[in-house]
């Protein structure tokens, strides 16, 4: 799989209009309070420090993930360029944003130091943890297709960020879920009754089994609204096109919660 292919998929996400309307009549009955204390107290110099290590880390990640087959082919660099410039960067960080991606994709440095000075500034914080790991397979996985070899980058990466093995297949099949849910979605399924396997795909997407009780449905939704929510992330530092990625995988969840609650509603 190629990365121009991924990037391509993705520049769609970044180019999307302001984001507070998104979910502005439900973000009160979502917000989880302690979570949101903890990004309110973060001081415009952690902000500060959380932007510039998700933009240190993701760049070289992504060219890591675009050596993945062997090679990186113009067309990955074109379409990294056209992403740079979707996030409307100045001069100085787009020359710095494509240094660091060439420096991922040439092996100048391992998985575990581009993670290293990331974990410094972001490792006692769990959400932006996986934000930047869901990032990265979301990055990877946005043509449908993941290949052994990114799926081996992704697991190093999990690893590094403290994720076990299981824990980090459970998170992807969560994103893998939510793609193709979302996909169904826009093709105009969410138009037709419920079929088992869009059940089935919507059950993994909010990361529960089909025996789960309402209440406890109800808590997993509300926990990843959360994780995801644009102000809580914005309130913590992370980038806007992070933001942005984060925000259509809420409204994946939600469209996939949504699902379940009408069928349970017509088995009543």
């Amino acid at each position: 799989m190629y990365i121009g292919t991924v990037i391509g998929a993705l520049i769609g996400f970044f180019t999307l209009g302001p984001l507070g309307a998104l979910f502005g009549g439900v973000a009160g009955h979502f917000f989880d309070k302690g979570r949101m204390k903890v990004a309110a107290s973060f001081t415009p110099e952690a902000r500060k420090a959380v932007e510039h290590a998700f933009f240190n880390t993701v760049f070289p990640l992504m060219g890591v993930i675009a050596k993945a087959d062997g090679r990186v082919c113009e067309d990955e660099i074109g379409n990294t360029e056209q992403l740079i410039a979707a996030m409307r960067l100045n001069s100085e960080a787009r020359t710095q944003a494509i240094r660091l991606f060439q420096s991922g994709s040439k092996g100048e440095q391992s998985v575990d130091a581009i993670l290293d000075t990331f974990l410094v500034d972001c490792g006692q914080y769990r959400d932006l943890k996986q934000l930047l790991l869901v990032y990265l397979i979301t990055l990877a996985y946005a043509d449908g297709n993941l290949d052994q070899a990114e799926e081996n980058i992704l697991a190093s990466i999990a690893t590094r960020l403290g994720y076990s093995s299981f824990a980090f297949n459970h998170l992807l099949g969560m994103v893998k879920a939510q793609f193709h849910f979302d996909n169904r979605q826009r093709s105009g399924g969410g138009s037709r009754a419920s079929s088992q396997s869009d059940l089935s795909t919507a059950y993994t997407a909010l990361g529960v089994e089909p025996s789960v009780s309402d209440s406890e449905l109800k808590r997993a939704y509300r926990k990843l609204m959360s994780e995801y929510h644009p102000d809580k992330l914005a309130g913590q530092g992370v980038p806007e096109h992070v933001i942005k990625v984060a925000t259509e995988k809420s409204q994946e969840i939600q469209s996939a919660y949504e699902m379940i609650k009408k069928h349970r509603k017509s088995q009543n």
